[in-house]
């Protein structure tokens, strides 16, 4: 699961590092007509750019459950199922991804922007948001229909 873990970072914090290098600054670049393109943003709140500017906040708080999440994997390894131990490590990996953002840079680089309709855009996002909701739906369904697994 470590290395999971690792590999959520390091696509997170490679891509982060390609949007600042080359979208900075730049026109958003339209991958899909009306639908996908990438758009540096610097988010300094929490998920949809909610509570903006209380940095010392978010990472006190992703800092507890950094360790609080760890924690849970070490102690019960050997009594989650494969799919528990995904998803919660895929969670860890997007939260830590976002983490070094808050510490290194004060906010969170996000770079994927997409419509939902014509009248919608999504708020952007990054490979670690993208961790973040994966992990905690995985988590979600282990919880709520998959007992035995838990």
């Amino acid at each position: 699961m470590i290395v999971l873990i690792a590999f959520i970072i390091i696509i997170d914090q490679l891509t982060k590092h390609l949007a600042i290098k080359y979208l900075k600054g730049q026109s958003p670049v339209v991958l899909i007509k009306n639908f996908l393109s990438l758009h540096y943003t610097e988010n300094a709140g929490a998920a949809f750019g909610i509570l903006q500017e209380k940095r010392m906040l978010f990472v006190i708080i992703t800092t507890i459950f950094l360790l609080v999440i760890s924690f849970y994997i070490i102690k019960y390894f050997n009594e989650l199922s494969l799919i528990s131990k995904i998803g919660a490590s895929v969670l860890l990996g997007g939260a830590i991804g976002n983490y070094i953002d808050r510490v290194r840079h004060g906010f969170v680089v996000d770079f994927i922007s997409a419509k939902i309709t014509k009248t919608y855009d999504f708020p952007v996002f990054n490979i670690a948001d993208m961790a973040i909701v994966l992990g905690t739906l995985v988590i979600v369904y282990v919880v709520l229909f998959d007992k035995h697994s838990a």
